[in-house]
């Protein structure tokens, strides 16, 4: 249980030197304040010691002022001063505790065991920026930094309606990580916001980072490629999601932030589908669609066609395709499989080295390396270009790379092993994997298994604003499961 401040100033300071073990950053002042003792206490780096002196300053110039003891000087600084304080005081170590790893700076007075918090926060943190991996053509190019108010205030000026509504809670054992829940109340379903609440206050982890993190704790327990939340860096996509009723989830130091629920379907959409011509965005949505099966089929296919059903291709691609695998060493789809491994080695590759040396990496690699293996005859063309084509189609839908990659590898193994049937068999599982997925309760294909009204307006296919408008897409218009909000 935590201890009440006591009404000796020194007690106090002793405690609170004793609670964070003498820690160099912790800032403790003795001062004297219209001839009451007082300590100003704050980390360093987290406030700005000239806003706090001047603060001080400005407080110390009264001259009529003449309290008797500390609870008279803290009813005058907390209730007749405009100083820049938070209205609730603190009265315990462990509201000590929240509000100077925030940043505020405390004022403990002699004789009182109740003390002013003032503002005075000055955190270094990474300015606003454009995000990285989710690019766009048109609309804001704000993304959301690291610091949880800053990405809250994003939001804010974004959505300026009433029934905005913020609520914190405070998670992971060993950080103390403050987590937000962003929802409009007027939208999101109240049983909804209430679980996901209770999730986020149960949650039992030692260190929070991420919102990740969070992942597991919040979906269900059975296995899938499928993630059933999805993240954004873009306060407009945030915005959005909230606007459709659904809740928004913010980690501090994440610039990545959760949405719950989401749907399959909303990994293929992006910015740019509202902010062009309805035929266009149409297109471009069908093509990511096309782009993920690919990614996903092309590499099984290929082999699997190879190896049990030669007279698919066309003659002439079946003799340059028999020239080439007869000069290599290794099965086609070990092949295949090397060469997509070896394309995730030099992602990886360039994506941790620093970005100058990363680029050379990833050139040397792919354009050397690729070219010497098929002279060599180690590799074949044709199954350096199937890789190549289907590695390009994965970076078209970026949220789905993990699962397809690892799919990929599937399919190729299935093809390789039992052909066609392999294919139609793995193929069917995913299917059904993904049709019998819930987020949250509502059907992860939403809205098309089960159909709904939303897959016409704005699915594979999106019809112009003037449409969309009278009919703006509601999450809690959607079919759920029995097990909806649990």
């Amino acid at each position: 249980m935590t201890q009440p401040l006591r009404p000796v100033l020194q007690q106090n300071i002793d405690l609170l030197k004793q609670m964070f073990g003498n820690s160099i950053d912790l800032y403790a002042k003795p001062v004297k304040v219209m001839g009451i003792d007082c300590c100003l206490c704050m980390f360093e780096g987290l406030s700005t010691i000239e806003r706090l002196w001047v603060v001080m300053l400005d407080m110390l110039s009264e001259q009529n002022i003449h309290p008797q003891d500390g609870n008279q000087l803290f009813s005058y600084i907390q209730t007749q001063t405009d100083l820049p304080l938070e209205s609730v005081p603190v009265e315990d170590f462990e509201q000590l505790r929240v509000r100077l790893t925030s940043g505020a700076t405390v004022m403990l007075i002699d004789g009182c065991c109740k003390a002013v918090v003032l503002s005075t926060q000055s955190m270094q943190f990474r300015s606003v920026q454009e995000p990285s991996g989710e690019g766009n053509v048109r609309g804001s190019h704000e993304g959301f930094c690291d610091l949880l108010r800053i990405n809250i205030s994003l939001v804010r000026r974004l959505i300026r309606k009433e029934t905005l509504t913020i609520e914190t809670v405070m998670c992971g054992q060993r950080t103390q990580t403050e987590v937000a829940i962003l929802y409009d109340r007027a939208l999101a379903s109240p049983q909804f916001v209430q679980a996901i609440r209770k999730k986020i206050e149960n949650i039992q982890i030692p260190i929070l980072f991420d919102t990740s993190y969070l992942a597991p704790f919040l979906q269900k327990g059975s296995f899938s490629f499928f993630q059933e939340v999805g993240y954004t860096e873009r306060p407009v996509t945030a915005c959005a999601k909230i606007c459709e009723g659904k809740v928004v989830v913010m980690v501090n130091g994440s610039p990545f932030v959760m949405i719950l629920p989401y749907f399959f379907n909303e990994h293929f959409q992006s910015l740019d589908d509202y902010a062009t011509k309805a035929y266009f965005a149409s297109f471009i949505r069908v093509l990511k669609y096309t782009a993920f099966f690919l990614a996903v089929l092309l590499p099984g296919l290929f082999v699997s066609i190879a190896e049990y059903t030669p007279e698919l291709f066309p003659p002439q691609l079946l003799y340059k395709i028999a020239s080439a695998e007869t000069a290599t060493p290794l099965p086609l789809f070990l092949e295949m499989i090397l060469v997509i491994i070896l394309l995730e080695i030099i992602r990886e590759a360039g994506l941790r080295l620093p970005k100058p040396i990363g680029h050379s990496v990833s050139l040397v690699a792919a354009v050397i390396m690729g070219d010497a293996a098929v002279k060599a005859g180690i590799l074949s063309t044709p199954i350096v270009i199937t890789a190549a084509m289907t590695t390009i189609s994965m970076f078209v839908i970026p949220s789905l790379y993990e699962p397809a990659t690892v799919l990929r590898i599937l399919f190729v193994l299935a093809g390789g092993l039992f052909g066609p049937f392999g294919i139609l068999g793995l193929l069917f599982l995913m299917l059904l994997s993904i049709s019998g997925m819930h987020s949250f309760g509502l059907p992860y294909t939403s809205p098309f298994v089960p159909w709904g009204n939303g897959a016409l307006r704005d699915g594979i296919f999106r019809i112009s604003w003037k449409e969309l408008a009278q009919h703006p897409f509601d999450v809690n218009e959607l079919p759920g499961g029995t097990e909806k909000y649990e």
